[in-house]
């Protein structure tokens, strides 16, 4: 059976004391394994990269991610980070595609398929980040957008690289502050369209967009949804904590 990923990305939060903070407990809760059937990762600010990886350690069960990389090795890039320096800081993950990333940085399904490649080709795990607006949503155009944006980032890559992908669906109208939690009837199609393409080729299949303790266990039980990738609510240890027992009661049946 494919882990239950679970997993969340501090966006532009957490100074290195709380980094440290957080790390610490969850290193102390978890020991050297996670639970049973459980991928859990963390994608903190590029600042934080070395000093989690350091409280992790080399053979964490808790994957280490960057939100964001570029897909040239080197060169003049100014303000970049590159695939292989987020490799040398400890990152096991890219973070790819983030509706944040294209709306305000300019990220295009283009340049997502450079960094997937990037990332694939330094032995990295691509997030890939898809998603829809509203008004994308209220056409009913949700899944042949989703499906368009996920084709051109993995335009191009073999059966053994797409299995090395993951893919989270986080619907643009669904993920923030003014976000507006999604139902599991309007998450029902979306998962059924991607699983169709990609179900059984790509690592996971993650929901993201307002996942809170008290929806996460419905969100597990959509058909082919294989984890979650959490905001705000992952930010509060404790609340991680219990969002892995969540996935691990889900995994018990």
């Amino acid at each position: 059976m494919t882990d239950l990923w679970i997993g969340t990305s501090w966006k532009m939060n957490k100074t290195l004391d709380e980094a440290r903070a957080w790390t610490t407990g969850l290193v102390d809760a978890l020991g050297d394994s996670a639970p049973a059937g459980i991928q859990p990762f963390v994608i903190p600010s590029f600042t934080a990269t070395t000093t989690v990886r350091a409280l992790l350690g080399q053979d964490s069960p808790v994957l280490l991610g960057v939100q964001n990389a570029h897909w040239e090795d080197a060169g003049a890039w100014t303000g970049e980070v590159s695939v292989p320096q987020a490799k040398d800081a400890g990152a096991q993950l890219v973070e790819i595609g983030h509706s944040e990333r294209r709306e305000h940085f300019g990220e295009t399904v283009e340049t997502t398929r450079l960094k997937v490649a990037a990332a694939l080709r330094h032995g990295l795990t691509p997030l890939l980040c898809i998603g829809e607006d509203a008004q994308v949503k209220a056409e009913g155009g949700s899944s042949a957008f989703i499906l368009e944006q996920a084709a051109g980032a993995l335009d191009g890559l073999d059966a053994a690289e797409l299995s090395r992908v993951v893919i989270a669906y986080e619907p643009i109208w669904a993920i923030g502050e003014k976000g507006r939690p999604a139902t599991v009837e309007e998450l029902r199609e979306p998962f059924a369209a991607l699983a169709e393409v990609y179900g059984d080729r790509v690592a996971g299949l993650l929901y993201g967009g307002s996942v809170n303790l008290d929806n996460a266990a419905d969100l597990l039980g959509i058909e082919h949804v294989t984890g979650l990738f959490v905001g705000r609510t992952a930010w509060k240890l404790e609340d991680y904590l219990e969002l892995l027992r969540i996935a691990e009661a889900h995994r018990a049946g």
